[in-house]
């Protein structure tokens, strides 16, 4: 029998959990300091057993997962590294930065135990363990960062168990990682916020600004409505490769400075096109370090019944409908209602379902 442990089932380790519980031989423990939050995980049945004591958890298991907020997770190794850990034990976290996870990792003594950096890169707009899915780690890429000195018999093990995730498994270095995720994740993050926080400024003087910026503007800034707490240590954790990537970021913005200072039409027309090209060879359907959204948009007249109708129809035909807004619904114009699903599957059966009914789709 295999014995995994969870530290911090929430919407990253319940989705570990649900891909593991119920799997030939594995047992899943669960962890946390709140009883309520134990009693939670038991009740929801993510996990098998769950207790309050670490160190109950850490000595019965074959694998560890520290699935609690970045700036906590160094806090949890050195516990860990105090308990009589089993041998061959694998010890991994989920964290978004690896740098300094890895060197905590590394100047700590286990036994005969093996720490072993990982970040599952796919996320949801929600959070918490009644977020947690059984299919949120499938077709995303789940980063693992060994040091020189991981043994290749303990990095196969622990592929082999997170081959349950039905993620893409691969190794990058900690650094380069860090370097990567700031790039196409934290940085993306900055800027959303600052944005909006521009925005924010720029309503307190004229309240339009709030008004007109719903639809899109809302749906290329969502990111800024991250936890900030999260994003906190995120972002601490990673300054000295966010810094450099900020004067990069200021650098682009003053190009577009010049560019219309000297009314350069061709060059914002190449900056666009280059831009475009770069993103139109991004995949769409694989999951990434930010995660993806699969919403289309129907107009609607504005009868009653009609909202209840259309989620009827999806209902029916058995396509999991995650979210619904109302957009705008007044008697003068029709109703547009946001439709969102979890899978580029589900918006496509529904996009044709409602086609076929005559509702009026786009994206």
């Amino acid at each position: 029998m295999t014995t995994v442990a969870i530290f911090g089932v929430g919407l990253i380790g319940g989705s570990i959990a649900l891909c593991l519980k119920g799997k030939p031989d594995i047992t899943v423990i669960g962890h946390s300091n709140r009883p309520s939050q134990v009693d939670k995980y038991i009740q929801r049945g993510v996990v098998d057993y769950a207790t309050t004591s670490m160190q109950e958890a850490a000595e019965q298991a074959d694998f560890i997962f520290i699935c609690v907020p970045v700036g906590n997770i160094e806090e949890y190794i050195e516990k860990l590294s105090k308990f009589r850990l089993k041998p061959g034990c694998i010890i991994s976290d989920a964290g978004s930065t690896k740098t300094s996870v890895m060197a905590c990792a590394e100047r700590l003594d286990f036994g005969g135990a093996v720490f072993i950096g990982g970040h599952p890169m796919a996320g949801s707009e929600r959070s918490g363990v009644e977020a947690a899915s059984s299919y949120l780690y499938e077709n995303a890429f789940y980063v693992l960062t060994p040091s020189v000195n991981t043994p290749a018999d303990a990095l196969d093990r622990l592929i082999g168990l997170l081959s349950y995730t039905k993620a893409n498994i691969v190794h990058v270095d900690a650094k380069e990682h860090d370097e990567i995720a700031g790039a196409i994740s934290h940085l993306p993050h900055m800027i959303a916020v600052s944005l909006v926080n521009q925005i924010r400024g720029y309503n307190e003087r004229n309240g339009l600004y709030e008004s007109l910026a719903a639809g899109g503007f809302r749906d290329i800034t969502r990111i800024a409505s991250s936890d900030p707490t999260v994003w906190r240590d995120i972002l601490i954790n990673n300054r000295s490769v966010l810094l450099p990537l900020l004067q990069d970021w200021n650098a682009e913005v003053n190009k577009f400075v010049q560019m219309l200072e000297s009314a350069d039409g061709e060059a914002i027309a190449r900056s666009f096109a280059q831009a475009g090209q770069f993103r139109n060879r991004m995949p769409e359907r694989r999951k990434g370090i930010i995660h993806s959204t699969f919403d289309c948009y129907v107009d609607v007249p504005d009868h009653p019944g009609i909202i209840g109708k259309i989620t009827s129809e999806l209902g029916n035909s058995r396509i999991n409908l995650s979210n619904i807004q109302v957009i705008e619904s007044r008697e003068d114009v029709p109703g547009i209602l946001r439709l969102s699903f979890r899978t580029q599957d589900y918006l496509d059966q529904a996009i044709a379902l409602l086609t076929a009914n005559g509702y009026d789709v786009h994206l």
